[in-house]
C-alpha cells in the first residue's frame, strides 16, 4: 500500500497547484485592467463625445471640459475648455461629470500603483482593495455618463447642434466615440473588480480549514510535529536499548 501523505505536505502540494492556476488568472487581470487604464485616460482626455453630423449648422465636437465649434464665416474649428479652468467649460452638468470620470480614472491608475503592493502585503488584500477601487471607479463612470447629457442644453451645444437641442435630446447632433468607450468602461470596471474579488476570496478560501497552512501558524504546528516524532523516535530508541540490554545481560546471567 502507498504511504498517505501528511496532511501538511497535502496542504503544500494543493498550495503549489493552486498557485499555477491562480497566477494566470492575475496575470489576465492585471494586463486588462492596465489596459483599461489607458482607455480611460484617452476617453477622459479626448474631445469627442458629441459631435456635428450633416444636418448641425456647425461643425465641430465637444468632450468633458474641451470643445471645437466652427466659424460660421470661416468654417475654422475654435476651440476652449481646459480641466483648469473652470470657467471655460460650457455646462455645470459638463463640469460635475468631468469631475466624477476625472475621479474614476485616478482611482483605475491607483489601481496600477497598488500592483507594488504585491511584494510587501498579503495578496488578498490588494486584490480586495483594487476591487473596492474599481467598483468605485465603475460607480464614477455610470455617474458621469448619467450626468453628462444634462448639460445639452447649454448655448454653446445649442449653437452647434440646433434649436431642438435640450437636456438629454442632442438634436441633430450625434454620440461619438469617447462617450461611446465611457459607457462600456462602466461594464469593463465592474467585471475588474468581480474577478478581484474572486482572486481575492480564493486567497482567503484558499485550503479547507483541516488543511489550511499559514506562515505562523504552520510554524507552531511543524515545530510541535517534530517535537513529536523526536519524542517518539527517542523512546522508541530507548526501548530497544533497554530490551537488547536486558537480552544481553541475560545471556550473561545465564553464561555465570
Amino acid at each position: 500500500m502507498s504511504k498517505l501523505l501528511p496532511a501538511q505536505e497535502a496542504a503544500r502540494i494543493y498550495h503549489t497547484n493552486y498557485v499555477r492556476n491562480a497566477r494566470a488568472m492575475g496575470v489576465l487581470w492585471a494586463l486588462f485592467t492596465l489596459c483599461f487604464s489607458i482607455l480611460m485616460v484617452v476617453t477622459f482626455i479626448q474631445p469627442y463625445w458629441i459631435g456635428d453630423s450633416i444636418d448641425t449648422p456647425q461643425a465641430g465636437y465637444f468632450g468633458l471640459f474641451s470643445y471645437c465649434i466652427g466659424n460660421a464665416l470661416t468654417g475654422e474649428l475654435i476651440c476652449k475648455g481646459s480641466p483648469l479652468d473652470f470657467g471655460t467649460i460650457p455646462s455645470s452638468a459638463f463640469k460635475t461629470a468631468m469631475f466624477f470620470v476625472g475621479i474614476s480614472t485616478f482611482l483605475i491608475i491607483g489601481t496600477i500603483l497598488c500592483f507594488s503592493l504585491f511584494f510587501f502585503c498579503n495578496a488578498a488584500t490588494v486584490y480586495k482593495v483594487c476591487a473596492w477601487m474599481q467598483l468605485a471607479a465603475a460607480t464614477g463612470l455610470m455617474i458621469g455618463c448619467l450626468i453628462y447629457p444634462d448639460g445639452w442644453d447649454s448655448s454653446e451645444v445649442r449653437r452647434m447642434c440646433g434649436d431642438k437641442t435640450d437636456k438629454y435630446t442632442l438634436g441633430a447632433c450625434t454620440v461619438r466615440w469617447a462617450y461611446i468607450l465611457c459607457i462600456i468602461g462602466i461594464l469593463d470596471a465592474l467585471i475588474l473588480s468581480f474577478l478581484a474579488f474572486v482572486l481575492g476570496n480564493r486567497q482567503d478560501n484558499l485550503l479547507p480549514s483541516d488543511f489550511k497552512v499559514e506562515d505562523k501558524v504552520t510554524g507552531v504546528e511543524v515545530e510541535n510535529i517534530t517535537e513529536s516524532r523526536n519524542y517518539s523516535d527517542y523512546r522508541g530508541h530507548g526501548e530497544g536499548e533497554k530490551v537488547n540490554g536486558t537480552g544481553h545481560f541475560g545471556g550473561r546471567n545465564k553464561g555465570y
